[in-house]
């Protein structure tokens, strides 16, 4: 089944047309990376991102084999894990992979069925249905493998009252910094190795009945120098949104290749986090020291007029404004969407954080593509990998 769609038609109505029902998603529960330490990248988050604390779990609450720390921030939540002990299968996973997004938990009605459904259609079971209790009610979860060692967990917590599973207590903390607006998780981009993303494509397609709304080849993505393949999975109702990229054959090596030569594997490349203002997202996160990557050229900023055509006259912020703090600006036939890149949040160049604010564009900023490639390949240059 493959119901790709040209890159101008955005239409959600036309993602219901294909999607199964058998796996119905309510959206993104959680997002958990293994990290080397948990209490250290737990104040990162909070200092540089605006997260709040939520839960934790470790020796205080009777885990001795890892510690997590729970994040939250608008309707986001991010769990950081670290191993307590060299016994830990988790230290083979920041061994080879180093600080990376482990878990993408999906939020559904029936976990049980849900795992039943995936692995019947040919997913990798990563554990069976068990159900966790407390005081304040059951959570019911399971799991499948996707592309490299990344996992979705599904989670049923219709019958749970707790802060947020059994096992983890209230994190109270006197540091809580303000939010910087972050609004719920927009999208999830894994890159995978040459050859395999349509093996991926096909994967979502049949084992989690998404449709490949969305397509790009590196006739589309590409500068001078490097290129990629693209292509966006999305469940029925539109809340899951994977895109997907594969590196592709140019005069130098891509972003994606330098992220599968550090990661050292397929996995997920960035985070893109929603909100309402992202000029006033933008100017906080650079006040909390969050590095974003290098401006495009004075040239970009003055085509936006004729890039966004008719829907300059409804464009709300100043293009002067957006220029000052680098913000990139595309739009499709339903709006257009403003968005921005983190270089690399850690020491391997692999994962990062896209802001992005959709004033009604339903497309992730194909009209960006080039400019950002083109910042991408300067910070490369800078560190040797291009």
């Amino acid at each position: 089944m493959n119901k790709s769609l040209k890159s101008v038609d955005y239409g959600l109505e036309k993602i219901f047309d294909g999607a199964q029902d058998f796996l119905p998603l309510l959206g993104t529960d959680y997002v958990e990376l293994y990290v080397g330490n948990a209490k250290q990248a737990a104040h990162f988050y909070k200092t540089a991102f605006g997260f709040q604390s939520l839960a934790y779990r470790g020796l205080e609450t009777g885990s001795k084999d890892a510690v997590s720390y729970v994040l939250k921030q608008g309707k986001i939540r991010l769990v950081l894990t670290t191993p307590l002990n060299s016994k830990s299968s988790i230290n083979d996973h920041l061994r080879k992979h180093g600080d990376g997004v482990k878990v993408i938990a999906l939020c559904v009605d029936d976990a049980r069925a849900a795992h039943a459904e995936t692995t019947k259609r040919g997913a990798k079971s990563y554990f069976t249905p068990k159900e966790s209790q407390d005081d304040h009610g059951v959570i019911i979860t399971s799991g499948i493998y996707t592309y490299g060692e990344t996992v979705h967990i599904f989670v049923e917590r219709k019958n749970y009252k707790g802060v947020f599973f059994p096992g983890y207590e209230l994190w109270e903390s006197n540091y809580n910094p303000p939010s910087s607006g972050l609004k719920f998780i927009d999208h999830i981009v894994g890159n995978v190795g040459w050859g395999e993303m349509n093996t991926w494509v096909k994967w979502y397609e049949e084992v989690m009945g998404f449709v490949n709304f969305l397509s790009f080849d590196d006739k589309q993505i590409h500068t001078e120098y490097s290129a990629l393949m693209s292509k966006v999975m999305s469940n029925g109702n539109g809340r899951i949104k994977f895109p997907i990229n594969e590196p592709a054959k140019a005069e130098k090596r891509s972003q994606i290749e330098e992220y599968l030569d550090f990661y050292e594997d397929s996995g997920v490349q960035h985070l893109a986090v929603a909100t309402d203002d992202i000029i006033a997202t933008v100017k906080q996160l650079q006040e909390n020291g969050v590095e974003f990557l290098p401006p495009p050229p004075q040239s970009y900023y003055d085509a936006i007029p004729g890039r966004l055509g008719a829907h300059m006259k409804f464009m709300k912020e100043d293009i002067s404004a957006l220029q000052e703090l680098s913000i990139l600006v595309d739009a499709d036939e339903e709006g257009y969407l403003l968005q921005i890149f983190t270089k690399p949040i850690e020491d391997r160049p692999t994962l990062f954080f896209e802001i992005i604010q959709r004033m009604g564009a339903k497309g992730f900023g194909a009209g960006n593509f080039k400019a950002l490639f083109e910042s991408i390949e300067r910070e490369q240059a800078n560190r040797g990998t291009l």
